[in-house]
Order: structure tokens, then C-alpha cells, then sequence
């Protein structure tokens, strides 16, 4: 008997392909820095049972219009706001994530970006790999404090948390902002809450850790870094959608506020010639917030065991949409 097409969008960790390969016929890309052009995902989709994917991957409409057997997307991440999540239920297809996992994972890479921003870190490193370092000077690369100074946290979900866990250990006083209070955090950390005006106008460093979708959706815009300090910090390791980039590059530009730190772009990968890369107070990564060795293979196995449960028409273990089970 033929098994079953599983896509798999991107070469993933072997534990994880070794679960998915008793069940199914899989068809990969294998192509490590390049995305799965959406023209081939569309043609590999039209036989598929099940699609492994990736934020960097667009399941929209058509795709799923498109896969007539699809029972199943599970993707290697906790967002999903890349699947239409809408046309997958309207389907009765099921699509599953990976929530929790990365949390801490994540929080560090946000503290060590807010640090390496803060103490100008990507700065110092190219100074002395380009020979300028001559001497010691009073006043050479120096930045700003972070022991004692107030983190403005937006999005106080596990990740935002997390963050402010680590500030506590920094002694910093926490700010946050949120779709609600969180008595029990402000309880055991000291933080607190208040408006998103407050939040900007009083934060050293502000932190944005908000989902992505319509809601948030150019959440920090003109307005937004007008009210910030002019020595304030912005750090984004969440959804580059929720900035509004020209915006964030005239406040740097112009100084409104002092530096910023970012994992994620509204376009990714992004562009060379992106306005925010030619500025020096600017420190970007790659989109790596789950980056670690192990987080990352936990988050393969835990997608690879929701396509499994969908291809043996068993709940998902990390649903995003239970209502297809209740038809």
C-alpha cells in the first residue's frame, strides 16, 4: 500500500525526520538557506497528506485550496500567524505547533540582545577586528547601564516572563504592558503594570514581546518611539510586522531614542540595502530567538509528533485549531 506525501519545507533534525519516516513518503527541500519557493510548495502540496513547516513558509489559501488530501500542517514554531488558519479549519485540516519549549531559550537570546545593545558589543567586536583599537580612551564605545535602570516589557505572555525574570536578576525595575494585569507575576517580581504611553515614556529599555497579528500589527510606530526616551533602547525579538521600520529608523536617525537591538524584520531575510543595517547604533540578528541546539531539536520532535498524530487521524498533541475535531 502507498503511504502517504508528507512536504517537509526544510531539512530538520534526524530524530525528527525518524519519526516521520515509518508513516510516510516524504518529500524535502534540502536546501538550507533557501526557502522552498512557493510555486514548488504549491505543486509538492496537491498530493500531500501532510505539510511540515516553517515560519518562513506562506500556507495560505491557495495551497491549502490547492491540497485536496491535506489532512495536517504542523509547524516548527509557536507562532502561526504565516497559516491560514481560517481555510485549514474551514477544511477540517488540523494544524499543530510548538508552544512552551522555547520559552527560555528565547528569553536568553532577548537579554543577551538587550546587553549586547546596551554595552555596544557588535561595536567593540568590529573596532578591534578592523585595527582601530590604538589605546584606551575615557570615553571610547562606552553605553548605557543596565543594573538598576527600568525594562518597559510589551506582551507579558511565558516569554515576556521569562525576560523579566532575568531583569530581576539585574535589579532593573519592570514595567509591563499587557492585553491583562498579571497579579501573580507582579507578586513574585515586583513589576508593574501600566498603560503603553506610561510604559515608553519611563522605560531605559523597552522590550517588545507581543504576538504578531492584526492586533499588534505596527503596534511601535512614529508616535510610538516619540514618546520614549532619548536615551531609551528598543529591543524586538517578536514579530517584525508589530514595527513600523521607517519609523524606528527616523527615531534612530535623528536620535529620538539611542539604540536598538533585532532578531526579526517585517521582511525576512532582510534586504542588504535596508535602511536600519547602515546605521551603527543598530544591532540585528538573524531571526535566531529559539536558536539553541537543543531547544531547536525539542521543537522539531514536538512538530514531527504532531504531523504523526494527524496522519493517524489522532488529536494533535499541540492543536492550534481543537474546533476540527468537534465536527
Amino acid at each position: 500500500m502507498n503511504q502517504p506525501k508528507v512536504v517537509v519545507t526544510r531539512r530538520i533534525p534526524l530524530q525528527a525526520m525518524e519519526l516521520i519516516r515509518p508513516h510516510a513518503t516524504i518529500f524535502l527541500w534540502d536546501k538550507e538557506e533557501e526557502p522552498i519557493p512557493q510555486n514548488v510548495l504549491l505543486q509538492e502540496a496537491r498530493d500531500a497528506v501532510a505539510i511540515y513547516t516553517n515560519v518562513a513558509d506562506k500556507i495560505d489559501r491557495e495551497i491549502i485550496e490547492a491540497a485536496p488530501q491535506l489532512k495536517v500542517v504542523s509547524t516548527m514554531a509557536v507562532g502561526y500567524d504565516n497559516i491560514d488558519i481560517a481555510a485549514a479549519t474551514a477544511r477540517g485540516i488540523a494544524v499543530g505547533h510548538t508552544p512552551g519549549v522555547l520559552t527560555e531559550t528565547t528569553a536568553d537570546l532577548t537579554f543577551a540582545l538587550l546587553m549586547a545593545t546596551a554595552r555596544r558589543v557588535a561595536e567593540g567586536h568590529d573596532f578591534v577586528k578592523a585595527g582601530k583599537w590604538a589605546s584606551w580612551a575615557p570615553m571610547l564605545l562606552t553605553g548605557q547601564d543596565i543594573y538598576g535602570a527600568t525594562i518597559g516589557i510589551i506582551g507579558l505572555g511565558r516569554i515576556g516572563e521569562a525576560v523579566a525574570r532575568r531583569a530581576a536578576g539585574f535589579g532593573m525595575n519592570i514595567l509591563y504592558y499587557n492585553r491583562n494585569p498579571r497579579p501573580e507575576v507582579e507578586a513574585e517580581l515586583g513589576a508593574r503594570y501600566v498603560e503603553l504611553e506610561a510604559l515608553l515614556r519611563q522605560s531605559d529599555y523597552v522590550v517588545l514581546l507581543a504576538p504578531g497579528g492584526g492586533g499588534t500589527y505596527r503596534l511601535m510606530g512614529a508616535r510610538e518611539f516619540g514618546l520614549m526616551k532619548p536615551n531609551a533602547i528598543f529591543i524586538n525579538t517578536s514579530r517584525g510586522t508589530n514595527v513600523d521600520e521607517t519609523a524606528l529608523y527616523d527615531a534612530l536617525k535623528n536620535g529620538s531614542i539611542w539604540a536598538a537591538g533585532l532578531d526579526v524584520f517585517d521582511v525576512e531575510p532582510v534586504p542588504l540595502h535596508h535602511p536600519l543595517l547602515s546605521l551603527p547604533n543598530v544591532t540585528v540578528l538573524p531571526h535566531i530567538g529559539s536558536a539553541s541546539i537543543a531547544t531547536r531539536t525539542r521543537m522539531a520532535v514536538m512538530a514531527a509528533q504532531n504531523l504523526v498524530a494527524g496522519l493517524m487521524d489522532e488529536v494533535l498533541p499541540h492543536v492550534v485549531n481543537p474546533q476540527v475535531y468537534e465536527k
